[in-house]
């Protein structure tokens, strides 16, 4: 198995109404115009590097908050390779095998959009893996997502290079990799995941009507999103395949449970009903972030989700009552 620590950047449109996305089959939330690797050796100490800048054709304008982030500007971008030579060179350079490690989960999202928008094929990847939950096991097990920046104070790590430059944050990150003890933190993420995007409550048998579930089957971040109403619209979020056979699921209504929370039932034809729930955040450059947590669907949970469902029916019977009391005033 090799493992590589990768890191891109993106830029993004400048607006979410700009009218290149009526031109794109999926609302692309990030166009990469770097990426950064770094191959880790035997001792998980780092190794070969890789960087190449690409060429945006869909954003062509620098987002004015990526070019302050990155520096990178229209001139510097223009002599960048295009995607698909750029893909299949890194390709070329990753070999078979190969597991990403990322810090967050947010490139995982960006690669594989701009993968399915060039029409290329990642099967060669054999997994992803969120380094911000191995630093949680070694670093005390809390839910917090911890910067890059924090790891590397917390293991007394001087950062080598400028941030957001892709393979400067990727050679950082790889220097964290050698204080996580891979090969026996590998084998605990599956479990880890869903110990930490699980609810106030680990109690199995707990029958808080606000935790219907306390055991997540699946726990996944997204970011990027210009609005809420962007977000909805992307099927990467909303579009969830079952976890038993892998046919997607058929959403019934979302429902709205305050607080930047989400929720419907999906259901499958062969292996029944499960609750989806989104989490939102606004982050400090005013996009979204999204937290998407799919559990089996049991009895209290079904009937958890229509009570909820009920509540908001009566309450738009009650708001259209209200409209037509005052036009009748009128």
């Amino acid at each position: 198995m090799q493992y590589i620590v990768l890191d891109l950047e993106w830029n993004q449109a400048m607006s979410s109404k700009s009218p290149v996305f009526n031109k794109l089959p999926i609302h692309l939330r990030g166009e990469i115009i770097q990426i950064g690797a770094v191959k880790l050796r035997d001792d998980m100490s780092p190794g070969d590097t890789f960087q190449i800048d690409i060429k945006p054709i869909y954003f062509r304008h620098m987002h004015y908050k990526v070019k302050k982030l990155t520096g990178f500007d229209k001139e510097r971008l223009s002599g960048g390779s295009g995607f698909k030579e750029a893909f299949e060179s890194f390709k070329l350079w990753c070999g078979d095998n190969c597991t990403f490690l990322t810090w967050g989960y947010d490139d995982k999202g960006i690669m594989e959009q701009n993968i399915i928008i060039h029409d290329l094929d990642w099967d060669w990847i054999a997994g992803w893996i969120n380094l911000q939950v191995l630093h949680n096991i070694r670093a005390g097990g809390d839910r917090n997502q911890k910067s890059l920046v924090s790891a590397m104070e917390h293991y007394a790590i001087e950062p080598a290079g400028a941030a957001h430059d892709a393979l400067d944050d990727a050679y950082n990150a790889a220097l964290v990799c050698a204080r996580l003890d891979l090969e026996e933190s590998i084998p605990l993420y599956d479990d880890t995941v869903r110990l930490l995007s699980m609810g106030p409550s680990k109690n199995p048998d707990d029958n808080d009507s606000e935790n219907p579930s306390p055991i997540p089957l699946d726990h996944v971040s997204f970011s990027g999103f210009p609005s809420k109403r962007d977000a909805f619209a992307d099927s990467s979020l909303t579009r969830v395949l079952c976890p038993n056979c892998g046919t997607p699921l058929v959403n019934a209504s979302w429902i709205n449970q305050g607080d930047k929370r989400y929720m419907t039932l999906s259901s499958c034809k062969k292996h029944g009903d499960f609750l989806i729930r989104l989490k939102f955040r606004k982050t400090e450059d005013d996009s979204w972030t999204a937290n998407r947590i799919v559990y089996k669907a049991d009895e209290r949970i079904t009937e958890f989700y229509k009570s909820k469902s009920g509540d908001k029916k009566r309450l738009r019977k009650k708001r259209a009552g209200r409209k037509l009391k005052l036009k009748k005033r009128e």
